[in-house]
């Protein structure tokens, strides 16, 4: 009720009646109107609301801006946290989305407009989302018709993102590029501004998807048109991440070229950043580099010298272990190989076909280990196992090979 809000605002200010009441209003009068008693006229609202230095909306509504903004410092706190909880334990599961339902769930029926409600709704589904909970794209779809709206563009975007990510993670790759093309295309039609940012964090989305379905020319386009943005308008917001893309397409389909163009300008940006990330992943493809090129020895020393660094990145530990278990099968110590691929697990936030196939890949090797080890059966599993799991994906070069190790470990086991 009105009278109550004017009180709870009057209260939270530690403010009398006398005080509030000024010249322009009696104590009894404001007793009445608190007490729902008697209504203010609109003159005398503006009054109330002046005094107590809210809007007379706050006042008129049953939750005001001022208690919304409040809540969304907490959830952005909250939300925040669990970012920087996630970046710090190799995105282990945190109670932090509970939190926030808990948090925002009470203000759901009042958020209907304003940047409050629009990231209240858009942080609440978020953490549904994350918790599994059904019906979170109802709340994400009130946000983004908030954002529309008030045209923010980057907030709207980044919904956008995330319906296409929902399938995504399911490996739904060609549902996931159909979505995120149909949100890009209401994007356009309804922001006549894309800011710079928003732009390239589109366009690498888009690069992403196209190469996870295959499209490797639209792909190669998507890409490329955001290099060449970001270099034209000196904007370096994305430039590691379409670096790392390039560089990684490129090993994958044996481009050696494009891998160490884009190695060496990763390395740039790393040295210029100070971004240890992006140099280590420089040095890992450099010593994939030495192990295609069978210079066992040196990518061993290298791998060693990495995985030596204190800083070192947890998730990069296991590419790391990829490239030192396959130079150790180079140079026929099989054992210690099979000990070497044993430390890798795959990532629960690895969903990326070019990132999968590193992986998937693994298991080709320990099978040619166990074949070598004469280990017929291992040999045959483990290399089964790599083409069941390559199946749903697009053609390429990692692919192939699991198929060529398969067939020759099924000719060979057959004869003995």
């Amino acid at each position: 009720m009105l009278g109550e809000r004017i009180r709870k605002i009057r209260k939270q200010k530690k403010m009398t009646l006398e005080e509030l009441a000024g010249d322009a209003l009696t104590k009894g009068m404001l007793s009445l109107i608190e007490n729902n008693k008697a209504n203010p006229s609109m003159e005398s609202l503006h009054y109330i609301a002046e005094r107590l230095g809210v809007e007379v909306s706050d006042l008129l509504e049953e939750i005001s801006t001022q208690e919304l903004r409040k809540t969304l410092d907490i959830a952005e706190e909250l939300y925040n946290a669990k970012k920087l909880s996630e970046t710090e334990t190799a995105f282990k599961d945190t109670d932090k989305d509970k939190e926030i339902i808990s948090l925002i769930k009470p203000y759901i029926s009042s958020l209907t407009q304003g940047y409050e409600s629009a990231r209240l709704l858009d942080i609440y589904s978020r953490s549904l989302y994350n918790e599994k909970v059904a019906g979170w794209q109802k709340f994400s779809e009130q946000a983004a018709d908030i954002y529309d709206q008030m045209n923010l563009t980057s907030q709207r975007a980044a919904i956008g993102i995330l319906r296409a990510h929902e399938k995504f993670i399911d490996h739904h790759y060609d549902q996931s590029l159909e979505i995120f093309l149909n949100e890009r295309a209401k994007i356009e039609d309804n922001h006549a501004y894309i800011d710079p940012k928003t732009r390239l964090d589109l366009d690498y989305q888009e690069a992403v998807l196209y190469f996870a379905v295959g499209q490797t020319e639209a792909a190669t386009h998507a890409m490329e048109r955001a290099i060449a943005y970001s270099k034209k308008h000196r904007i370096f917001y994305r430039i590691d991440d379409l670096y790392r893309l390039a560089a990684g397409y490129a090993m994958i389909t044996k481009d050696t070229d494009k891998k160490l163009y884009y190695s060496n300008k990763l390395r740039q940006y790393g040295e210029f950043a100070d971004d240890q990330y992006s140099i280590l992943f420089y040095h890992l493809m450099m010593i994939e580099t030495l192990t295609s090129n069978h210079e066992y020895a040196k990518a061993i020393q290298k791998i060693n010298q990495c995985l030596a660094d204190s800083n070192i990145f947890e998730i990069l530990k296991f590419y790391f272990y990829i490239e030192k278990g396959k130079a150790l099968y180079g140079q026929d110590r099989y054992e210690e190989a099979l000990h070497c691929f044993e430390k890798i697990g795959i990532p629960k936030f690895t969903h990326h076909p070019i990132d999968l196939s590193l992986f998937y890949v693994v298991d080709s090797y320990k099978a040619l280990c166990h074949l070598n080890l004469k280990n017929w059966d291992e040999a045959l599993q483990f290399a089964k196992l790599a083409v069941d799991h390559f199946e749903p994906m697009p053609g390429n070069s990692l692919k192939e090979f699991a198929k060529e190790t398969y067939n020759q470990i099924r000719k060979v086991a057959k004869e003995e």
